[in-house]
């Protein structure tokens, strides 16, 4: 397992040696959410516990937990590429969003899960 999931969060997995200690933060949000553990197990339960308590802060607070990968984002390419990738699109009938996404998905596909 690369990442922990809990509640629609993601979390990564590090380690430092230093202080032989697992550690992470959640993935894809502006805020803060880290987590620690001796152990895996450790790692598992204060992820879980942080995601709670981020969402138990956000309801207190009255404001909206921030959603991760909500499905937009802005990409910076270069207007050469931006120009073919639009060309590209038109002739083959389809939104240039949509011609995006299927290049991402055949990437993401040749990755391992």
């Amino acid at each position: 397992m690369k990442y922990l999931e809990y509640k629609g969060y993601t979390g990564s997995i590090e380690y430092s040696p230093q202080d032989s200690l697992l550690y992470g933060k959640v993935l894809g949000i502006r805020g803060l959410i880290s987590y620690e553990g001796e152990t895996g197990k450790h790692l598992e339960e204060d992820f879980r516990e942080a995601v709670d308590a981020y969402l138990a802060d956000c309801k207190e607070g009255g404001k909206p937990p921030e959603k991760p990968f909500k499905g937009s984002f802005n990409v910076r390419i270069p207007p050469s590429l931006h120009q073919r990738a639009a060309l590209l699109a038109m002739e083959a009938k389809t939104s240039l969003n949509n011609f995006v996404a299927e290049a991402i998905r055949y990437r993401v596909d040749k990755e391992p899960a």
